[in-house]
């Protein structure tokens, strides 16, 4: 058996046996539609396969250690949209990483306990259903350290949390080309109760979520700023700013 071909690239036949060998529904679908047509696009991972996140199902695959590079191609309305395609094959990580392992009931007691039912980003009470486990160094940086069963190299995430730190790092440099474990380490999220840098930007990140009573005082907030036309978040920084001047 020799190499294999997408759309005229050829493909090393180690490297091809090893995305045929990826079994999980995910990304051996975005795997085997990159075989056939040499890339997928946002689009079709949403409209052809349902997949609301397009980034997950990137970072599915990534984690069975098969680069993939970000690019643009032209939509079906004319727009550029997202794409994926097979990176450099020689950069692929088969030895460190294996895909994610199902994290168990007992670890996301443990962070529960530790930390209560809350979000680590939004440092909000959440049901424990809706609450899920994600590294706190990215797998496709890290992969499975030796202590990938201590409890702290894990935090508990909301959907949207993790859908937005998801999205921040497959877009940074660092989870794209330097995977750097360091770099995270001090990211905000990674540790946002103590960080230097957000996706290796020197910026600094509050997010803030409403619920059940407070939601009366956001919508007073944003009736308020409406009538300044002003924007909530600089709204916002210059009332702690005048708070914080006192």
């Amino acid at each position: 058996m020799g190499d294999g071909y997408v759309t005229g690239r050829k493909l090393p036949r180690a490297f091809v046996e090893r995305c045929n060998n990826v079994k999980a529904k995910r990304p051996r679908t975005v795997i085997q539609h990159i075989l056939k047509h040499g890339y997928v696009t946002t689009q079709e991972l949403k409209d052809v396969y349902g997949y609301n996140h397009p980034p997950r199902a990137a970072r599915d695959v990534r984690e069975h250690g098969i680069p993939l590079e970000t690019f643009r191609v032209v939509g079906s309305d004319g727009r550029k949209i997202g794409a994926y395609r097979f990176g450099d094959p020689a950069a692929s990580r088969f030895d460190i990483l294996h895909g994610r392992t199902a994290f168990s009931k007992k670890l996301k007691e443990t962070l529960i306990d530790q930390h209560g039912s809350r979000c680590a980003i939004y440092m909000q009470e959440f049901p424990e259903r809706e609450l899920q486990i994600d590294h706190r160094i990215p797998f496709e940086v890290a992969g499975d350290e030796p202590n990938a069963d201590d409890a702290a190299a894990y935090m508990l995430l909301s959907s949207s949390a993790n859908r937005a730190k998801s999205w921040s790092c497959e877009h940074c440099v660092n989870g794209r080309e330097l995977k750097d474990p360091k770099i995270c380490v001090k990211c905000y999220w990674a540790y946002p109760e103590d960080y230097d840098h957000v996706a290796m930007r020197p910026v600094r990140r509050m997010d803030i979520m409403w619920s059940g009573t407070e939601v009366k005082i956001y919508d007073r907030l944003k009736r308020r700023t409406e009538a300044l036309q002003r924007r909530m978040p600089a709204f916002v920084k210059q009332i702690i700013r005048e708070y914080l001047g006192r």
